[in-house]
């Protein structure tokens, strides 16, 4: 039996956007993040991403969609834990095939961009709660991608790095990067343009009426 996580909603996400997505906890917030960021496929209705109907491509399209227009931030980093910063945030490089040389080289440029250049060789378990996120963001941007997805980016983290880390973000977008990000914090989402609300399935901007239309744009 299919349970629906999310009903007839409808977002459109321009460009160069600054989104918050807020709400409880099993709202549907991960689903539509998964939805947009082309890891789960949505049972109905059409997701298009540069004009591209994202639920028509095959798995190989969307591992390359993935890798080359999408960064992912974590709340709990996912970093390898056994390889150094360098190596992590070159990692989506690695995928991509870019020769060993080149990726270490852009991987190092990203380090010094999130101020980590004195920790290219640090594992994760020698840096910080903050630090850790700010090589998660380095190797979400690492390819370039054109849309950063957060989830819940500030959530293990103390005040002081979560506000390095809405500080960075806020860099990337100035930079012309699209942000859409989930957060539980009314501070955090403050940072954004524009906030949206799922509620049980349903998407609200606003206290306007339930968002609805079946399509999903980015």
């Amino acid at each position: 039996m299919e349970v629906p996580v999310l009903k007839d909603i409808n977002l459109c996400v321009e460009e160069g956007e600054y989104v918050a997505i807020m709400g409880p906890s099993g709202s549907g917030k991960s689903t539509l993040m998964n939805i947009i960021g082309c890891i789960d496929k949505p049972t109905s209705g059409t997701y298009l991403l540069d004009d591209v109907e994202i639920e028509k491509c095959k798995d190989k399209e969307l591992s390359e969609v993935r890798n080359q227009k999408i960064g992912f931030v974590f709340q709990n980093f996912n970093l390898l834990p056994r390889q150094s910063a360098l190596d992590n945030v070159a990692l989506p490089l690695q995928y991509a095939k870019v020769p060993i040389k080149k990726r270490k080289q852009k991987a190092k440029e990203m380090l010094e961009m999130v101020d980590l250049a004195d920790r290219v060789s640090f594992k994760p378990t020698q840096l910080s709660g903050g630090q850790k996120q700010r090589v998660a963001i380095a190797r979400a941007m690492v390819a370039d991608p054109k849309i950063l997805l957060a989830d819940e980016p500030t959530g293990a983290l103390d005040s002081k790095s979560g506000l390095q880390v809405m500080e960075l973000f806020d860099t990337l977008h100035k930079q012309g990067v699209t942000i859409i990000m989930i957060t539980h914090s009314d501070e955090i989402a403050s940072y954004a343009d524009r906030v949206v609300k799922i509620i049980d399935g349903e998407l609200y901007e606003g206290d306007a009426q339930p968002v609805t239309g079946g399509d999903e744009h980015e």
